[in-house]
């Protein structure tokens, strides 16, 4: 048998041997992310048109990716990014299923509800852009088990309670940016005030949060009076009493007077004879 003839024999070996085993379908930790972030998030513009089960049950082949906004590692979900289309809903706590995944962006929706803290199971998790949304809640503290953050951007939403203490633990962290929400409290110093050669991050990280304080960003202002006022008013009470009392003591003298002048007039008159 000839060299050619061999090659051929092995090639339909090969075909055979693809069409007895079909490639592997999707982790099925990936297929129950999928399918349960697809139904907690609503798509009014039609933009995500091939999020179906049967796309969900194989979004990927080694590093080729079926699945819009999906890019594909080794036949895994490595990132999803799904900025600016109108979507809303909320984000759902099996997000946590897609374990491989490293890179999550939502940005710029109209997603609502909390951020699940269901997300400390994104254990390889370094890109975290959820800003510009309607997101509520605290900023979860699980957070901090996602040590491999690099960027953890929440901007725009309306996030409130105290900046969690241990993303300060976040060594990688280089940028962090949670302005315009409605965070209260002081700023961990461990993120306000790095030392070393961990990245530092500037006042615009923190400002449009009217009950965050502490540095970088500059003293709040008195919510109080402020001095010269209470000093102003001090003084236009007392004068406003020294008047008054001035006054009232004017008042009683001068009924003094008249009672004393019509005593002396009825005493008088007494003594005065009769004609």
């Amino acid at each position: 048998m000839g060299s050619s003839s061999r090659s051929i024999i092995s090639w339909l070996l090969l075909l055979l041997t693809c069409a007895a085993f079909p490639p592997s379908k999707s982790d099925p930790d990936d297929e129950m992310c999928l399918t349960r972030l697809s139904e907690s998030l609503q798509d009014p513009l039609k933009n995500l048109q091939n999020w179906t089960k049967t796309t969900f049950s194989n979004p990927c082949q080694g590093f080729t990716s079926y699945l819009q906004g999906a890019t594909c590692n080794n036949g895994r979900i490595y990132k999803l990014s799904l900025p600016n289309l109108s979507l809303k809903g909320t984000i759902s706590p099996f997000l946590s299923n897609c374990t491989n995944l490293q890179a999550l962006d939502l940005s710029s929706n109209a997603i609502s509800g909390q951020i699940p803290p269901e997300i400390q199971h994104l254990v390889n998790l370094a890109v975290l852009n959820l800003s510009s949304n309607r997101l509520s809640g605290s900023i979860p503290q699980e957070l901090a088990f996602c040590a491999y953050l690099n960027v953890i951007d929440l901007h725009d939403n309306q996030l409130s309670g105290p900046i969690p203490q241990q993303l300060g633990l976040l060594v990688r962290l280089s940028v962090f940016d949670v302005s315009n929400n409605k965070l209260s409290g002081p700023i961990p110093s461990s993120l306000g005030n790095r030392t070393g050669n961990l990245p530092r991050f500037n006042a615009s990280s923190y400002e449009g949060n009217k009950d965050l304080y502490g540095y970088p960003l500059p003293p709040m202002r008195s919510k109080g009076l402020s001095v010269m006022a209470i000093v102003g008013i001090g003084l236009g009470s007392g004068l406003l009493s020294l008047v008054l009392s001035f006054t009232a003591v004017c008042v009683w003298l001068k009924v003094s007077e008249q009672k004393m002048a019509a005593d002396e007039e009825g005493k008088i008159s007494q003594l005065m004879p009769e004609y």
